[in-house]
């Protein structure tokens, strides 16, 4: 992916949502899921029931490091 640039945690978040529907069409993840408060998102893979709510940074981190590995 092209190389991004973070200016506040919204743009830090809409990043790790592109880096998880990359993921997901890859077939790297079963399923993502990012539950939207006014303030702030929560991201969850593979799945809201077996996993605990991550932060757009951890989000970002663990998707970008997924579809970086797949080639």
């Amino acid at each position: 992916m092209n190389q991004h640039q973070f200016h506040d945690e919204l743009t830090l978040s809409e990043t790790a949502e592109q880096f998880g529907k990359k993921a997901l069409d890859l077939g790297l993840i079963p399923s993502f899921v990012v539950r939207y408060f006014p303030d702030s998102r929560q991201f969850y893979i593979p799945n809201e029931n077996e996993s605990e709510p991550l932060t757009p940074e951890q989000a970002y981190l663990r998707l970008k490091k997924l579809v970086e590995q797949s080639g």
